[in-house]
């Protein structure tokens, strides 16, 4: 039953890409609105057929332009980030050359980053501000690589030097302060019950393992639960500086991923908005 659920799923996640992947293109090539929300509806549609069930905490900033900061586990980050509201995420360079999910990246708008050449932090903090100002929501990953899920590595501060950059407010005239939201990303449930130490490594992909197994030991499982948690957005001018800025959220995802593993709710936040699994394309469009 674990392979043919495998099979059916990464068969529906490869069509549904395959026969999307055009149309995205199209929309990004010729500037139509729908290429803005077509990866949101998208990722939605690839939760529900994964079987994986979002409990969003917190909300996301809307009053302006926002960097989203958030602790990275697994490739199905992607999805479950995604499938809450239209965005784009920075990513290594590395990833536009991979076979399928480069082309997947790209479609939607990625920001690739060359984080081990100091001398190009530059170029990829004003192109960062620059999507950011003209309307975008992207996704940071300062840890620079993925964890096993069970704790949040240390947030690399180099790219968080956007934060110092402002946006300029044409309907109000004047320059405004990038805002920084941290959002913590936490894989909690498996059929149910806790996941545990055990399961978790099924989920979250680090290390040397190879993206295709990896997919597909996935697959074989669910379905799952992630709690996401959106946290006190900040400036940099509230913080101080880019590093204190790092520290600031990587703080602030540790704190969202050890509660979500405990099984804890936020203590002053509005009751927890629990998701339903997203329903197919067609039904939700």
């Amino acid at each position: 039953m674990a392979t043919a659920r495998a099979a059916v799923l990464l068969a529906g996640f490869m069509l549904s890409a395959l026969i999307l992947m055009p149309v995205q293109w199209a929309g990004l090539k010729f500037g139509l609105s729908y290429a803005d929300t077509l990866p949101n509806r998208y990722h939605r549609f690839l939760c529900w057929l994964v079987g994986i069930r979002v409990v969003r905490r917190g909300e996301p900033y809307r009053k302006g332009a926002c960097l989203i900061v958030a602790n990275h586990t697994s490739w199905l980050d992607i999805p479950v980030i995604a499938s809450l509201e239209p965005c784009s995420f920075v990513a290594k360079s590395e990833v536009a050359g991979w076979p399928f999910f480069g082309t997947l990246a790209k479609l939607q708008r990625t920001v690739f980053v060359e984080r081990e050449r100091r001398t190009r932090t530059t170029h990829s903090r004003n192109e960062i501000h620059s999507r950011i100002a003209e309307g975008d929501r992207l996704v940071l990953f300062p840890e620079g690589t993925s964890s096993d899920g069970n704790r949040v590595l240390p947030f690399k501060s180099a790219l968080m030097s956007v934060a110092q950059l402002t946006i300029v407010n044409g309907e109000e005239d004047r320059e405004d302060d990038l805002v920084v939201q941290p959002l913590s990303v936490a894989y909690t449930r498996l059929y149910g019950m806790p996941m545990g130490r055990y399961f978790r490594p099924f989920f979250a992909w680090y290390g040397d393992m190879e993206l295709f197994p990896h997919l597909w030991e996935a697959f074989t499982l669910g379905p799952i639960e992630v709690v996401v948690e959106y946290h006190k957005p900040v400036t940099i001018r509230e913080i101080g500086n880019r590093k204190a800025l790092a520290a600031y959220c990587e703080d602030r995802c540790r704190e969202g991923l050890i509660r979500a593993l405990r099984g804890g709710t936020p203590a002053k936040a509005p009751e927890a908005v629990m998701e339903e699994p997203a329903q197919p394309l067609a039904a939700g469009a």
